[in-house]
């Protein structure tokens, strides 16, 4: 379950990243940027859920 919890992690910072490049551009292109903030929120749901089920074994 911690390879699952940690590659869940990795995507979230990778999509982080580069929401954060593309917000930082002088040209913001901003239907990536709103494609990216949605394929985070599933991540980081999936992260909380992952936590909790630790949590609770």
């Amino acid at each position: 379950m911690r390879s699952r919890l940690y590659s869940l992690l990795e995507a979230h910072q990778r999509i982080d990243g580069q929401l954060r490049f593309e917000q930082q551009r002088r040209w913001k292109d901003w239907l990536r940027i709103s494609q990216l903030k949605k394929l985070k929120l599933p991540v980081k749901d999936l992260i909380h859920r992952q936590t909790l089920q630790a949590g609770r074994a």
